[in-house]
């Protein structure tokens, strides 16, 4: 049985529906990929080898372009509308056995509208979907069957490509890793910026504004405390600290010291 079902409506992006059975054939091997159109001998019944594909299928492939609700069926209504609609029903019957379901969003598609859809269908518009575009056609085709190996075991074991897509899946590692590495480097840096060069606050035991400068915080009793080398005051005042050991505030205060003591 064929591990993928490659499901799309006729008149509606036929062509990404076989670049995209093409690719995963030559990865996979024909005989694990469903496409209709290659799938089905001369003289065999569709009705039943569609029914038998989809049943014993691991994941369909929902192929929809911007006319996909569209296309008319034979009484000139959306064909999406008729409950024998293939199409329709073969996603009807992938939903209800809990089978993989991967819609592929074809070019200008950008979601699927939950308004469009009849209610045995609803479950699709939640599927997490994949892109596909004609202008990135290699990538999104890589992408896709990057995103098959991983979830189907069978289909890991068979892939073609498997080494080169070992290789894909630990570059994205490695660069995830580099981008979380370098974010949280900003961060930090962010915050040493901020405790070197700007204004914050204490709070709790240590209640005050501090001002801070290059040389560090000096932090002693509470009120506000402005930061530099040397400091006078008691511990329940408001201290001013200015200069250094040399500097003129500091010579101030040690004559008006003096003058204390000689009064004493």
């Amino acid at each position: 049985m064929p591990d993928v079902f490659v499901n799309y409506r006729t008149g509606d992006e036929e062509s990404a529906a076989t670049m995209i059975a093409r690719e995963l054939s030559r990865r996979f091997g024909s005989e694990r990929i469903f496409f209709a159109s290659n799938s089905i001998d001369a003289g065999r019944r569709f009705p039943v080898e569609l029914v038998r594909a989809v049943e014993g299928c691991e994941a369909l492939l929902a192929v929809i372009g911007p006319r996909w609700a569209e296309v008319p069926g034979a009484d000139g209504r959306p064909a999406l509308e008729a409950e024998h609609d293939w199409t329709r029903r073969e996603i009807q019957t992938a939903l209800d056995r809990g089978v993989l379901v991967i819609p592929v969003l074809v070019g200008k598609t950008t979601r699927i509208d939950r308004l469009v859809l009849p209610d045995d269908l609803l479950e699709l518009a939640d599927c997490q979907y994949r892109r596909f575009d004609h202008r990135n056609a290699e990538s999104d085709l890589t992408a896709l069957g990057d995103t098959l190996a991983r979830l189907l075991p069978a289909l890991g074991s068979a892939d073609g490509d498997g080494h080169e897509a070992t290789e894909r899946a630990e570059a994205k590692s490695r660069e995830r890793s580099a981008r979380d590495t370098g974010h949280t480097r900003m961060r930090t840096r962010d915050v040493e910026q901020r405790v070197r060069g700007g204004i914050g606050n204490l709070n709790g035991d240590l209640s005050g504004t501090f001002v801070n400068e290059p040389q560090g915080p000096v932090n002693t009793g509470r009120g506000h405390q402005y930061n530099a080398p040397h400091f006078e005051g008691d511990n329940t005042g408001v201290q001013f600290t200015a200069g250094d050991n040399s500097g003129t505030v500091h010579q101030r205060f040690e004559r008006e010291r003096r003058r204390s003591d000689d009064g004493r």
